[in-house]
């Protein structure tokens, strides 16, 4: 098992497994989570998605798990493959793994000269280098402010174009050399935000999460629970609002007789954080956010 589960005692808690249900991890990685699912169940069963192709080496030899080689998009159409229309509950970590960040080919960390790369699929065409070197000005703006959350946005797009006019970004080295200028406050936040915003266009991370979050109200049983776990304020957002109001937009439906409509409860009104003591452990839980919602 190559990654530290996150908030692992907290997720089971809340999960309230029963020992015959049907439960989806979709971010199986190294497959800590799963291993705890597991272990809480007797007859029931697992579906474990992950489109990295390096988490189906770190598959777990046990006849009650089903793993699905995809993303966890996709996640009705292959439940229904396997003759499955509802679920117990669902768990999404979203967070890359350790292993993905420090396997330096992968081009996930600024620490590493290494191809800029940042697929999770590695059969996909786009790559964090198509992003750097064909996105217009105006795209890369946009990118950055968005998704990195990046104050001087502009000036950074700008200093990329020019760059990628003498010679194509095909490093992250050479990213970082070519963006040096551009950096203010914290040197390596900055960089991570940069990173952030570049890995979440090349995956549709945000889109592959709405599109996870409507297809939860699809599959779930009623009573049946989703934990997400996020790590950053734009995913945080989205679970935050589906979950309290069926809508990403946070806009509560009312029926015909103007009575709110609501598809889930909270089981978490807050997020809750990792402890100090998860954080001393695993410095990279530093950031994780779990809610938990059951459905109506």
């Amino acid at each position: 098992m190559y990654h530290n589960p996150v908030l692992l005692n907290e997720v089971i808690d809340m999960l309230e497994i029963k020992e015959n249900g049907i439960y989806v991890d979709v971010t199986y990685g190294g497959g800590g989570h799963a291993k705890a699912i597991l272990e809480k169940l007797k007859k029931g069963k697992l579906i474990a998605f992950d489109q990295d192709a390096d988490a189906a080496k770190e598959m777990i030899n046990d006849q009650r798990l089903t793993f699905v080689p995809n993303n966890f998009r996709h996640l009705q159409r292959f439940l229904r493959l396997h003759q499955i229309t509802e679920v117990d509950g669902i768990l999404a970590d979203l967070g890359i793994s350790s292993h993905q960040i420090d396997t330096p080919e992968r081009g996930f960390s600024t620490r590493y000269d290494a191809a800029l790369d940042m697929r999770m699929n590695a059969d996909q065409k786009i790559t964090a280098s198509t992003i750097i070197n064909e996105y217009t000005e105006q795209q890369l703006v946009n990118m950055f402010s968005e998704y990195g959350e990046i104050r001087n946005s502009k000036t950074l797009a700008r200093q990329i174009v020019v760059s990628r006019k003498q010679e194509s970004i095909s490093t992250t080295g050479e990213l970082i050399t070519a963006i040096e200028s551009c950096i203010i406050g914290f040197r390596h936040k900055y960089l991570a935000q940069v990173f952030q915003s570049i890995r979440i266009v090349v995956n549709d991370e945000l889109g592959a999460l709405k599109d996870l979050l409507t297809q939860t109200l699809e599959v779930l049983k009623p009573q049946g629970r989703v934990a997400i776990i996020s790590y950053h304020s734009l995913e945080d957002r989205l679970v935050k609002n589906f979950f309290k109001s069926g809508s990403f937009e946070g806009e509560v439906e009312r029926d015909f007789y103007g009575n709110r409509k609501l598809p889930f409860t909270l089981i978490t009104k807050k997020s809750i954080e990792p402890s100090e003591e998860e954080i001393k452990m695993n410095p990279r839980s530093r950031s994780a956010r779990l809610r938990v919602a059951m459905k109506n």
